[in-house]
């Protein structure tokens, strides 16, 4: 959904005067002051408020702003009727933020089943036709995309399958505040953005930092599955993870494994390989 300028300052208004008389007049400088001040406090409670009512916020971490390089941009995107319906009627039933201030209960959240984390799943197809394949394992799925949480919701509702939940919000803050020492039985880190400019490789999700919020969170033996089109991001995975004490391969050569049949063909990665890309899936074990 695009976002509006919070109430846009014509010219020739009382704010625009206000501004323009700051230099030669003290008490309009303080006037023009407090006029900027009443904008951004409002731009602040707009962000805080969800979009619809009773779904996801805008910024549901917001009192946890901290200045770290970030691996995903948040988009703003127009959201259809049907997207926004399923967030209106199904977010209160399935839908968390990311707010850093609770621990969640998997279990209670997901009526015992065990739990896989899934970071990014775009418009949520794979998503959903994985947790319609497998019953039997709750989907813990983040993005920060309001349309794709919203078509996720709905095929999930659509499919009869009660076993996804979609968070809103940064991984990372879930990682690192909301859950419990080994109680995630996976992660799957699907096509995340590959940040291609050598400038920006700082910027991608598969680091050692972020494996090191990943392990404690993560049982015994639980996989680590990556996928990604993108050749020098593949190869940046297999190093990264190979040099973590807390994972190890489980493809026999110690490269780069078969697509699992679990990980469905997505509509994404069925246009990559019409242009010849190359995928490559990775799993890794918690060890």
């Amino acid at each position: 959904m695009s976002e509006q300028p919070l109430n846009p300052t014509p010219a020739g208004s009382h704010d625009a005067d206000a501004t323009a008389d700051a230099t030669s007049d003290p008490m309009a400088a303080d006037g023009a002051a407090a006029l900027r001040a009443a904008s951004f406090e409002r731009a602040r409670r707009l962000r805080m408020e969800p979009r619809f009512p009773g779904g996801p916020a805008a910024d549901p971490a917001g009192s946890h702003h901290e200045r770290r390089i970030r691996s995903f941009q948040p988009r703003r995107s127009r959201v259809t009727t049907g997207q926004q319906e399923s967030l209106e009627r199904l977010w209160p039933k399935w839908g968390l933020d990311i707010d850093g201030k609770r621990v969640l209960d998997l279990a209670e959240l997901f009526d015992g089943l065990p739990v896989v984390l899934e970071i990014g799943f775009g418009m949520g197809e794979a998503t959903a036709q994985m947790a319609a394949d497998d019953p039997g394992t709750g989907i813990l799925a983040v993005d920060v995309h309001t349309p794709g949480q919203g078509n996720l919701l709905g095929l999930a509702d659509k499919a009869g399958s009660t076993n996804v939940r979609v968070a809103n919000g940064d991984a990372v803050i879930l990682l690192r505040e909301m859950l419990t020492p080994e109680s995630l039985d996976g992660l799957r880190v699907y096509f995340p953005d590959p940040w291609p400019k050598a400038r920006h490789h700082k910027r991608r999700l598969i680091q050692p930092e972020f494996l090191d919020l990943v392990a404690p969170v993560l049982k015994p033996g639980a996989i680590v599955h990556c996928a990604t089109d993108w050749e020098p991001y593949a190869e940046q995975m297999l190093e990264v993870l190979t040099a973590h004490p807390r994972f190890e391969n489980t493809a026999a050569d110690g490269g780069y494994a078969p697509r699992p049949a679990f990980r469905p063909l997505t509509r994404f990665e069925g246009q990559g390989l019409d242009k010849g890309h190359v995928v490559h899936d990775l799993l890794f074990a918690r060890v």
